[in-house]
């Protein structure tokens, strides 16, 4: 086989000996620049062990956050504080799933950069610990601003989200990121399937289980704290596991007690001005994807950079998207139980919370078979950036389904189509999930250089707290009003969410075809 004689002749390859990946690239082909030939790099093993104790941690979130979401509107009306207006339920459905997220926001890039000098491990700890306390006081809250500050507490003690995608980064390279990010959601699939049947099934046990607990004046007070301490004690037992087993994969974390006799002193650095007199296009990428050739460490590697680098245009890029289908996904989540709970007449099908978690489940199921064993096909095949705006168009017929499914209920009452109809939007909403693991991966390649690689996913899920703070309420703001005033026959909820979905992607568009490369 001839060898070709210059860059030009190499596919992929610029003039400059730079890789060109495009977003159609197969993630797990890489070109050996110099060679002249395109070769297939052996995928790296990926660490079990530590991988599977890093998903074992990630179900802890889902399981707290979904669990309430089956009773969330039964308890709201057990409170009273609507006065018997349900039109009024949505607002403080709203209102609580987007506490979560609020004080999330506010306090998550914190973590995320905390955990750039002491460790992931640490931070992770301290994150579980907040999950842990949180969703025990949740059970225990018979108020509403009970419920505030419980939810306000598990959102600003959390910055595990961020944290554990710099883990996973941490873990893999470029040779079996996307095999990572194809498993990763089994986590989240699982919480989300088991969350809401725990949640429906669990609420009010004296009366659903009135054999084992119908004696229990405690569970009569607390009717909905055998739902929340399920996935209370899961965190409390991760955190036994975490401490335990898993290995931090920071190099060289600083001594907590060192950083903070660090912090008493003004840090010094000149990184700040290398950057600023550099083009950001120009800064590097993140060690898990490099794309030609070892991974080298430029001399800035292992300096923290500042905030104000990190606003290059690619992160911005990155973590605008993220934000986008993070807001998409949580309204179309926020609506979906009210919807289902909301009486027919109203505008939603009148079901129970145990049923309603029973459908929520078909999600979680369906959703981690998609991952597992199509993600890393479709992602390789597609590219990153087709797969990610295939998943956001999967968007509109799934918001479309809601007030075709109240339509068909208030003609046929629950028939089986109604029925199969709710499952088919369940399945169309799929979709969406698959955006997340397309979006991490330019993410990942976004970062500046190693060591911002925790603030960079901080950012990125700072500003994906905000849009999931204001996602739940406003959406469930206007299915109230939509509703209450019957605004376009009730459904004015769903065309505007249409509109943001059209939105989201014309902002997908600025998604570049060339994954970031070290010079693009």
């Amino acid at each position: 086989m001839t060898r070709a004689k210059n860059a030009a002749d190499v596919p992929n390859v610029e003039r400059d000996g730079t890789v060109a990946v495009d977003e159609e690239t197969p993630l797990l082909e890489v070109v050996v620049a110099g060679h002249g030939r395109q070769k297939k790099k052996k995928m790296t093993p990926l660490p079990w062990f530590q991988f599977s104790i890093v998903m074992f941690l990630q179900l802890a979130e889902p399981l707290t956050s979904q669990v309430i979401s089956p009773f969330m509107p039964q308890l709201i009306r057990d409170l009273g504080i609507t006065g018997g207006n349900e039109a009024a339920v949505g607002y403080y459905v709203g209102m609580m799933q987007s506490i979560f997220f609020l004080t999330q926001a506010l306090t998550i890039l914190h973590w995320s950069r905390l955990s750039d000098s002491i460790g992931r491990k640490p931070v992770i700890l301290i994150g579980l610990s907040g999950l842990t306390i949180s969703m025990y006081s949740f059970g225990l809250s018979r108020t509403f601003w009970g419920l505030v500050l419980s939810r306000s507490l598990n959102g600003a003690l959390n910055g595990n989200i961020g944290v554990i995608k710099s883990m996973m980064a941490e873990l893999t390279d470029e040779t079996n990121i996307s095999m990572a990010y194809a498993y990763f959601p089994i986590a989240w699939s699982s919480g989300s399937t088991l969350g809401p049947i725990i949640g429906g099934s669990l609420s009010k046990p004296a009366e659903r289980f009135p054999g084992w607990f119908g004696n229990s004046e405690f569970h009569k007070k607390y009717p909905y704290f055998l739902a929340c301490a399920v996935p209370a004690t899961y965190s409390l037992i991760s955190f036994v596991v975490i401490w335990v087993y898993l290995k931090e994969t920071l190099p060289n974390p600083t001594p907590i007690r060192q950083y903070l006799t660090k912090r008493q002193k003004k840090p010094t650095s000149k990184l700040s001005k290398a950057l600023d007199s550099q083009d950001p296009g120009q800064a590097g990428i993140s060690h898990s994807l490099p794309v030609s050739g070892e991974a080298s460490e430029g001399p800035n590697e292992k300096e923290h950079i500042p905030l104000r680098s990190l606003l290059t245009r690619r992160v911005i890029t990155a973590a605008g998207n993220y934000a986008a289908i993070s807001l998409v996904d949580i309204a179309f989540r926020a609506i979906q139980p009210l919807f289902l709970s909301t009486p027919i007449e109203k505008g939603g099908l009148g079901l129970p919370p145990h049923i309603i978690g029973n459908l929520m489940s078909v999600y979680g199921i369906m959703n981690g078979f998609l991952q597992v064993f199509f993600f890393a096909k479709i992602v390789d095949r597609w590219g990153a950036k087709k797969t990610f705006i295939g998943g956001m168009i999967s968007a509109i017929p799934a918001f479309a389904c809601y007030p075709l499914l109240n339509m068909l209920a208030r003609s046929q009452g629950l028939s089986n189509l109604v029925w199969i109809l709710a499952v088919t939007q369940i399945l169309i909403s799929i979709g969406m999930g698959l955006c997340y693991g397309s979006v991490f991966i330019f993410i990942a390649a976004a970062a500046p250089n190693r060591a911002s690689l925790g603030a960079t996913n901080g950012l990125s899920q700072m500003t994906v707290s905000v849009m999931r703070a204001i996602g739940p309420g406003v959406a469930s703001s206007l299915f109230s009003l939509s509703i209450a005033h019957n605004l376009a026959g009730g459904w004015l909820v769903y065309y505007i969410l249409i509109g943001v979905v059209v939105g989201a992607l014309y902002a997908a568009s600025f998604l570049p075809k060339r994954l970031w490369a070290q010079a693009p």
